[in-house]
């Protein structure tokens, strides 16, 4: 693997999204899954992906209190292998509540209060430990009543002070306002968070420009969705087609490639629900996209509003 690929491969990171539960919206996601998605099978596949990530040098995994027994899993298998050079991201916010079934009306609850910080904070610490190197606030959105909880701004500050970098991730058609105010929410005198994890892709790079700001200013940037959940893998558009069959290269390869051109992208989060899927997303370390490339990648973006509708009407499956 050349150097350029390797520098590439450095800035991977493996999100978990996926395979903690048994369902989840993303597409091309079913086919490649265990017949029977029991919480033994998941917890093999899990070890599977991590275990092949791990071999081809990947030492980042971002995962969620949300994301079923994802942090589980994960902590079972840095115990059982012994790595000590494994960093991990989490989050708190969303409650996983479908209790391991496929088919049901809710799977997570949303809530940033300082009663739900308490409650998993220590769950995820206990869990991940040493590894964890990042807490981040899941889907802050611009109306959270983070922004007017005193209460819990100082909770969350205390944990600053204590050495643990704090973040937020960023979801919906208004990604670019929420960061730019947990940008200026300072606590102390100091900013409360360091970094920042949000959607960017071939379909949806609308908060580019806050996210290039954070990264100049200091804080580390985390890529999320950058297959819009499968959708630029199973279905890619016109654009992303045109330039894949240029390159010779599959269409999930381009699209992560296109988000590895970025240069504020620090960890590019790759959601692979198998090890096949892990080693075709990781041919886009060896693929350089050149002007007219990313031009006509440009083109496939969309309205944000439209890509967060359709998302939302994504089932879960």
């Amino acid at each position: 693997m050349t150097g350029a690929a390797n520098g590439r491969l450095e800035r991977l990171g493996v999100g978990l999204a996926a395979l903690g539960r048994p369902a989840y919206i993303n597409v091309g996601r079913t086919d490649v899954l265990p017949g029977s998605r029991t919480v033994d099978a998941m917890r093999e596949r899990t070890r599977q992906v991590l275990d092949a990530a791990y071999a081809e040098g990947i030492r980042r995994v971002d995962t969620a209190r949300s994301y079923g027994s994802a942090e589980r899993f994960l902590a079972e298998w840095l115990r059982d292998r012994g790595h000590e050079d494994v960093v991990v991201s989490s989050k708190w916010g969303y409650v996983y509540v479908a209790e391991w079934r496929l088919e049901t009306e809710v799977h997570e609850t949303k809530e940033h209060s300082l009663e739900r910080f308490r409650q998993q904070w220590p769950a995820t610490r206990e869990l991940l430990g040493r590894h964890l190197r990042l807490y981040q606030v899941h889907s802050l959105t611009r109306d959270s009543p983070l922004f007017e909880d005193a209460d819990l701004q100082r909770e969350l500050a205390r944990l600053r002070d204590s050495g643990v970098r704090l973040g937020i991730s960023t979801s919906g058609a208004a990604q670019a306002d929420a960061i730019e105010a947990a940008w200026e929410l300072r606590v102390g005198g100091s900013q409360l968070f360091g970094a920042v994890q949000s959607t960017w892709n071939s379909l949806e790079p609308s908060a580019g420009k806050a996210l290039r700001y954070a990264h100049e200013g200091g804080w580390t940037v985390l890529v999320k969705e950058t297959l819009a959940n499968g959708r630029l893998a199973v279905r890619p558009p016109e654009p992303l087609a045109a330039v894949a069959g240029r390159h010779g290269a599959g269409a999930d390869a381009v699209a992560l490639a296109h988000v590895l051109a970025q240069p504020w992208a620090d960890t590019v989060l790759l959601g692979a629900a198998s090890v096949g899927q892990l080693r075709s997303n990781l041919a886009a370390c060896s693929l350089t996209l050149e002007e007219r490339d990313l031009d006509e990648l440009a083109a496939a973006a969309g309205d944000p509003a439209t890509y967060w509708g359709e998302r939302s009407a994504l089932p879960w499956h």
